[in-house]
C-alpha cells in the first residue's frame, strides 16, 4: 500500500444552510451528498424511520443516533490514521469498541487489497451542483475506486444499503467529472459492534444505474428549491 498524490483535492469550509450541510466551493455553497440524499428520500422510507422512532421510543432513538455517530466518528478517525501510516495496533485497548470496528476493517477489508492511496477524507464535488467527502479513494483490488466505510449495529443485506451506494456512485461521478479519472467500482467496507466485518461492491452497468438514480435525485432536489422560491 502505496501513496500517490497524483490529484489536488480542494479545501472548503463546511456550513449549516437551512439546517442542511453544505460546501463553500469555486464562489458557491454546495450541498453535501447527503444533505440531497436526505431532501429527496422517499416517503416510504421516511415512513419506516418514523415507525422505527415510534416504536423504541424518540427519547431512545435519539440517544442511539448520537452514540452511533460518536462510534462511526472514531472509528473513522482510527482508519484514517491507519491510510497514513499512523495507527498503532499495538495500543488497541481492549474495551475501545471503535478500535476493533476499525482494526476489523483494516484487517480484512484493507490490508492487501489496497495498493494505491489517492487521498483519505479527501473533499470532492461535482462542479455547480454537489460536494462530499470521500472516506478514501484509490486502486482497490486493481480498479480506481471509491471506498466507504461503515460502522452498525446488526448486520446488512445489500438490498438494505443503497444510500450507501448512492453516496459512493455521487463521489465516483464527481471525482471522474473533475480529473478524468476512470473510477469503476464503490467498496463498502463495514463492521457490526460485535465485530463482524462485511463488504459490498457495485460496478460495471450496477454502479452507472447507481449514478444515474443519483443524478436524478439531485434534479429532484434542485427542483424542489426552485418550487420553494
Amino acid at each position: 500500500m502505496e501513496w500517490n498524490n497524483k490529484f489536488t483535492y480542494p479545501k472548503s469550509i463546511r456550513s449549516i444552510i437551512n439546517g442542511s450541510r453544505h460546501y463553500s466551493l469555486d464562489g458557491l455553497n454546495l450541498p453535501s451528498v447527503t444533505t440531497i440524499l436526505k431532501s429527496t428520500q422517499s416517503e416510504e422510507d421516511k415512513a419506516g424511520l418514523a415507525a422505527w422512532k415510534e416504536r423504541v421510543g424518540y427519547k431512545e432513538a435519539e440517544r442511539i443516533k448520537k452514540e452511533a455517530s460518536i462510534r462511526g466518528s472514531s472509528m473513522h478517525s482510527y482508519i484514517e490514521q491507519f491510510l497514513l501510516g499512523k495507527f498503532n495496533l499495538d495500543l488497541l485497548e481492549d474495551d475501545n469498541k471503535s478500535k476493533k470496528m476499525a482494526s476489523e476493517i483494516i484487517d480484512n477489508g484493507l490490508k492487501n487489497k489496497l495498493s494505491e492511496i489517492w487521498g483519505a477524507e479527501a473533499i470532492v464535488y461535482y462542479p455547480g451542483k454537489y460536494a462530499g467527502t470521500a472516506d478514501c479513494i484509490g486502486i482497490y483490488e486493481g480498479k480506481e475506486s471509491i471506498l466507504d466505510f461503515k460502522q452498525s449495529n446488526k448486520p446488512k443485506k445489500e438490498e438494505f444499503i443503497s444510500d450507501y451506494f448512492l453516496q459512493g456512485s455521487a463521489y465516483s461521478l464527481a471525482h471522474n467529472e473533475v480529473y478524468n479519472s476512470r473510477i469503476t467500482q464503490v467498496v463498502i467496507l463495514l463492521c457490526t459492534v460485535d465485530g463482524l466485518f462485511q463488504d459490498f461492491k457495485i460496478e460495471g452497468s450496477q454502479l452507472t444505474s447507481y449514478q444515474n438514480k443519483f443524478l436524478s435525485r439531485v434534479e429532484e432536489f434542485y427542483s424542489k428549491i426552485k418550487n420553494r422560491v
